[in-house]
């Protein structure tokens, strides 16, 4: 039986200082996605309640759900009747009180279905390019989280977990047909690498891949790249924003998926007797 798929819509989101209005500048684009483009998935930024830096996650950090962000996406999921992957947040955590990069998906029924910390943390030094230390503040994640929405799996990523191709291939070997990747390259990192990842990944696992950036703001302390993306499993880009505050919409359409996943089999080509990625129990 042949599968269907659905409408995705990627917010690149202007950031800025004040965590209500980025979080009512979200609101009022979800509202925007679903009325004027029929968006039944609605996928946000990294960090896209608070500026990009070590030094405001502490400020900006909320726990999840109870926190002002998870209320205000629970609520607009719910209304609207979509699924929304909530980009990412600083989350801080009542049991250990230590800091998250976090994304969490919302049902349509304003649901918690999943959330996601980031594991590979951006501790990155180019000389004369950009230095971070995301692993000063942050504290990375130890499991994957995926979704089922309307027929497909979908593969939940952050930013700097799109270069390592392991985790992605554990959600190839999960059954994923999509990966979701929030993100916030640089103006060093994303002329050279943030297309490439991204149809790295999806060429890797025969997936479509979205990645997802704020708005670049020149005035930031830390300016992000944005080309919001889609890329469908051949590895080509379906729908790509440039710089600005902008919408990317796409119809994800899982024929493409079992088409090329038949046509090039490399998952049944393996040599598993020779090498294989596993996750640890």
């Amino acid at each position: 039986m042949a599968r269907a798929g659905f409408r995705i819509a990627l917010l690149q989101l202007k950031v800025g200082a004040s965590k209500t209005q980025n979080i009512e500048n979200a609101v009022s684009k979800i509202r925007t996605a679903v009325a004027d483009k029929g968006a039944r998935v609605v996928a946000l930024p990294e960090c896209f309640n608070s500026p990009y830096g070590t030094q405001h996650f502490p400020e900006y950090a909320e726990e999840i759900p109870t926190g002002e962000t998870s209320r205000s996406l629970a609520a607009i999921a719910k209304e609207l009747g979509i699924y929304l992957i909530g980009g990412t947040i600083p989350e801080r955590c009542s049991v250990n009180s230590k800091l998250y990069n976090t994304c969490t998906i919302w049902s349509p029924e304003g649901t918690l279905m999943a959330t996601y910390r980031k594991i590979h943390l951006f501790d990155i030094n180019i000389p004369g390019g950009i230095q971070f230390r995301e692993s000063d503040v942050l504290t990375g994640g130890a499991k994957l989280a995926s979704v089922a929405i309307d027929g497909a799996k979908i593969g939940i990523g952050i930013c700097y977990d799109i270069r390592f191709d392991e985790l992605a291939r554990l959600y190839r070997n999960q059954g994923c047909d999509m990966l979701i990747y929030p993100g916030a390259f640089n103006m060093k990192t994303g002329p050279l690498h943030w297309e490439l990842l991204a149809r790295a990944r999806a060429n890797d696992t025969q997936s479509y891949v979205a990645t997802i950036s704020p708005a670049r703001d020149a005035s930031a302390g830390y300016i992000a790249w944005g080309h919001s993306m889609v890329v469908d499993p051949w590895a080509r880009i379906v729908s790509e924003a440039t710089d600005g505050e902008e919408m990317v919409v796409a119809d994800i359409n899982l024929k493409i998926v079992d088409e090329v996943r038949s046509q090039i089999p490399i998952f049944s080509q393996r040599r598993t007797d020779l090498y294989k990625t596993d996750s640890i129990p």
